[in-house]
């Protein structure tokens, strides 16, 4: 499945110790599919190869590993294939957003 381009802001939360969510990082996702992400992120900020992504306007938190960064382009994969119907809701999400 190709992925999807999209403009949709998110948040790089990263988690402290004891599993608790500590500092949270800007984001736009770019592109997205059910198996990874391209996100832009500051290339001045560093955070760790794991991470959780939260899209905006969603709850759910999803678990991501970084495959390359390049710059501000940061490629990710999920630690979970997402389900359709929730790509699909983030994509109908993204749409209301930048329309």
């Amino acid at each position: 499945m190709q992925p999807y381009q999209t403009h949709i802001p998110g948040r790089i939360i990263l988690v402290g110790h004891h599993l608790s969510a500590k500092t949270h990082i800007r984001c736009i996702v770019k592109s997205i599919s059910l198996y990874g992400a391209v996100l832009e992120v500051s290339p001045y900020l560093s955070f760790p190869n794991n991470f959780f992504l939260e899209i905006l306007g969603i709850r759910d938190e999803i678990g991501c590993t970084i495959i390359t960064r390049e710059e501000e382009i940061v490629t990710i994969g999920f630690n979970m294939l997402l389900a359709q119907e929730f790509l699909m809701h983030v994509l109908r999400l993204g749409h209301e957003t930048t329309h």
